[in-house]
């Protein structure tokens, strides 16, 4: 996910002209088809227990969705510069159809603590994982598109009981882990608003409803925009930040990457590669991003063919994609093939495709120019990411910033790539803080 373009600006008047979308474009139930959250409860604020269960005639109607699919011509060039390539969506769709087991995803999910709790009209779904350990540090992690809480399930265990992962009681954290608006099993916000700041405020109320005085906050992809967004609010429990996706990108950078712009003849070679990675970024990664920033609602085919989903969300990031592809053809990356599956089936049976575009379509913020946070920042670079920010970027974006490390391996879904690493960021970046609980 991302919302920026090539201006690196995102404002209200993206909607006037496509081009200048192009240039600034960077969710209330679930599916009334899936009986999978409990009823209202009556007393406001409170804290229900959720738990999946999906018809199986649900189930069905996708197989025999996947078994009609109507398949476009092939690409007619080697590579994937016209887009998600024909043989790797069959790959997908076979799988799905043939081989996929919704009830395994399911079952664990519903081994962890889950709930819903209305906030601000909207209900809001999250797990809940409180450690075994004492004195441990609260954290609440969200996630981005086109990502689900699905990305964050394989840190739970070693987040929240770290002694039986080769770690250290004193690095326990208790994890939150919600599903953002019109995403997931969360609610579908009927009415306007439900922007990045809003949702920041959302999960402020859910972090005291939940009794937590002192907590930390992570996030990558719109999960990095919101996690922003509290820290901007800074309320006195939020101590600290980590970023995996984190928003640095200098004013004179982005104007240099406007077009007809030139690189900067005295940057370092990491500044090198963040700029050519944005430079690429800006003009062949954006498509999606536009279209949902300005038209969600014409989505349509999304909610209606299961492998136009799958493509639509697997051509998020060139690296992703390529590496997904791979997968699909037999190759052992930090993704499996019942990964990517698990997440899109979630967008579908939930419906979710287009509720979770309008989030783009809310949105207007800067992805990637720095906000000013003034609370402690830690970021981890990932080397597939969109693009690696530099140290030199994040040190004038984070005033202070606490940690700063860039991984050798692992890209956009950082969590769900490569979990053990992304465990022992969380770690290493949030010691320093946990004096303060």
């Amino acid at each position: 996910m991302t919302t920026q373009a090539r201006t690196d600006i995102l404002n209200p008047d993206r909607r006037q002209l496509l081009g200048q979308a192009a240039m600034t474009a960077v969710a209330a139930s679930v599916s009334s088809l899936l009986p999978l959250r409990p009823a209202k409860a009556a007393a406001s604020g409170a804290i229900r227990p959720f738990s999946v269960n999906v018809p199986e005639e649900d189930l069905l109607d996708l197989r025999r969705r996947l078994a009609a699919t109507r398949w476009p011509d092939r690409e007619i060039v080697a590579d994937q510069s016209q887009g998600v390539q024909l043989t790797t969506v069959q790959q997908l769709v076979r799988y799905w159809q043939n081989d996929y087991d919704w009830r395994r995803i399911e079952a664990r999910l519903n081994s962890f603590p889950q709930f819903v709790t209305e906030i601000d009209g909207v209900d809001i779904h999250f797990i809940h994982v409180r450690s075994r350990h004492e004195n441990a540090l609260p954290m609440i992690v969200t996630h981005g598109w086109p990502g689900s809480i699905i990305e964050q399930i394989k840190i739970v265990g070693p987040l929240t009981d770290p002694t039986a992962h080769g770690a250290k009681a004193a690095d326990a954290f208790d994890l939150v882990i919600p599903s953002l608006p019109g995403h997931g099993f969360s609610g579908k916000p009927a009415a306007l608003g439900w922007d990045p700041q809003r949702i920041a405020r959302a999960w402020i109320v859910l972090m005291k409803r939940l009794g937590y005085n002192r907590y930390v906050a992570q996030g990558g992809d719109w999960g990095n925009a919101v996690t922003e967004q509290m820290a901007l609010i800074a309320p006195p429990e939020l101590l600290g930040i980590h970023t995996n996706m984190p928003a640095t990108v200098p004013d004179d950078i982005a104007t240099a990457l406007q077009p007809g712009g030139t690189r900067p003849s005295n940057l370092s070679g990491d500044e090198k590669i963040a700029y050519d990675q944005l430079d690429d970024f800006y003009k062949h990664g954006l498509g999606y991003a536009i279209e949902m920033s300005n038209r969600p609602q014409t989505l349509y085919g999304l909610v209606d063919s299961p492998a136009g989903l799958a493509s639509w969300m697997l051509d998020h990031d060139a690296r992703s994609a390529a590496m997904i592809a791979r997968v699909f053809d037999g190759k052992t990356e930090g993704l499996s093939r019942d990964d990517v599956v698990d997440n899109v089936t979630l967008y579908w049976l939930t419906n979710t495709a287009v509720s979770s575009a309008r989030l783009y379509w809310e949105n207007k913020l800067v992805f990637f120019a720095p906000k000013h946070v003034k609370i402690p920042v830690a970021v981890s670079v990932f080397p597939d990411e969109i693009y690696a920010a530099p140290r030199s970027w994040a040190e004038k974006a984070y005033p202070k910033l606490m940690h700063y490390n860039r991984l050798d391996r692992g890209g956009h879904f950082a969590a769900w790539e490569q979990p053990a690493l992304f465990s022992t960021e969380m770690r290493t970046a949030f010691r320093p803080l946990r004096q303060s609980i």
